[in-house]
This record gives structure tokens, sequence and C-alpha cells, in this order.
């Protein structure tokens, strides 16, 4: 049987559809085991409890963000194999999304409320990264996973040490965050000027400033 051949209406309604299962939905995982399944619950002070769904809340609108970046790139990507590292990554951030929407009810929080402005704006500068071309595109990725893996390091120092779910989640996520990172870098990612870097920097800031109140 042959492939399908999509018009650019299926196009669009697949985008909307991974917009809406990213948002509000529970978008297909890989069916990786929990980090955490064999973790057991610590003891959390209130003040903790909250401290760490404030964090996981962060995390998880980085993972909104993600899925909108690698989307928008994939669109855009001229090259077949680096459509697929986008989609890769994309599929593994899943993973790591409904981890931490679980984990932030876990611990009796919400979600951010301005996760769907965040992936606007994440999936528009998606597109822009890939009209620029796949190399920058690339280049792109494995800054954004950089800059990601030192935020989560910043956050298992954060974390309660009695939390140990939260930590192993955000263990396994600093793992495949290396690795997409790498897997970019060796796809032929282009190295970004530095006032690129430090406006990628400074946006993630407001990101995290933002959604660790709201």
């Amino acid at each position: 049987m042959s492939a399908r051949d999509y018009t650019p209406l299926d196009g669009i309604l697949m985008n909307f559809d991974t917009a809406l299962r990213t948002l509000f939905g529970s978008p297909p995982q890989t069916g990786r085991a929990h980090p955490a399944a064999q973790t057991e619950e610590g003891a959390l002070s209130d003040a903790e409890q909250k401290e760490s769904a404030r964090l996981m809340r962060i995390n998880h609108t980085g993972e909104v963000c993600a899925q909108a970046l690698y989307q928008g790139q994939a669109l855009t990507a001229r090259d077949d194999s680096i459509r697929e590292t986008m989609q890769h990554a994309a599929a593994e951030e899943n993973d790591h999304l409904a981890w931490c929407a679980e984990r932030v009810a876990a611990l009796g929080s919400h979600t951010s409320y301005l996760n769907p402005l965040f992936y606007l704006g994440s999936l528009t500068i998606g597109v822009a990264a890939g009209i620029a071309g796949d190399r920058w595109s690339l280049g792109f990725l494995a800054e954004t996973e950089r800059q990601v893996v030192r935020h989560l390091e910043g956050h298992l120092e954060r974390l309660p040490k009695a939390d140990a779910k939260s930590r192993a989640i955000v263990e396994q996520m600093k793992i495949d965050e290396g690795e997409h990172a790498s897997a970019a870098v060796a796809s032929g990612a282009a190295d970004l000027p530095r006032p690129i870097r430090d406006l990628m920097t400074a946006s993630s800031r407001v990101m995290t400033s933002t959604t660790y109140w709201m």
C-alpha cells in the first residue's frame, strides 16, 4: 500500500490537533517506563510541596514550548532526515510533558495558565528557525537543549531532597535533552551567534519567572 499524500488542509488539521493535544489533551507517548514508577513518595512539608509544584510547572511549560518549537521546525525542514530528528525529539518530549503534568497534579497544583501564549510564541520561533535553513534550525535545537540541561541542573539543586519522584523525572529529562543536543550537533547544527544565544536565555527567564507563579 502506498503512503498517503496529505493535502495542505490535512497538514493544518494535523498540526492543530497536535496543538490541542499538547495544551489540553494527552499527546502520544513513546511507551517508556515512567522514571519515578519505582520511586517511593517522600514526606514533604507544605512549603516543600508548593515549591516542587512550582518548579515542575515550569518544567511542564518548557515541554509545551519544546513541542511547539519542534513542530514549527519540522514544518519548515527541507531535509527528511532533519525532519525525522525533530520528530524523534518531539516524541520524547511528549513523555516529559506527560510526566510533568502528572507530577504537578500529584503535588496538588495546576499547569501554567500561560501555556497557550508560550506555545504560540515557540511555534513562531520554530517556523522562523526552519525557514532560515536546516543547519540553523539544528543549531537552535542544540542551543535550546543545552540551555534546558543547565536549567534542569538548577532545578535539581532547588527541588527538596525528599521529593524523590520529581527528582527522578528531572534526571531522566536531563539525560534525554543532552542526547537531543548531541543528535542535533551530529546532524550538522550551526553554532549560533552570541546575541541570539543571549536572547534565548533572556526569553527563558521570562518564561520561568512567570510560570513559577502562574
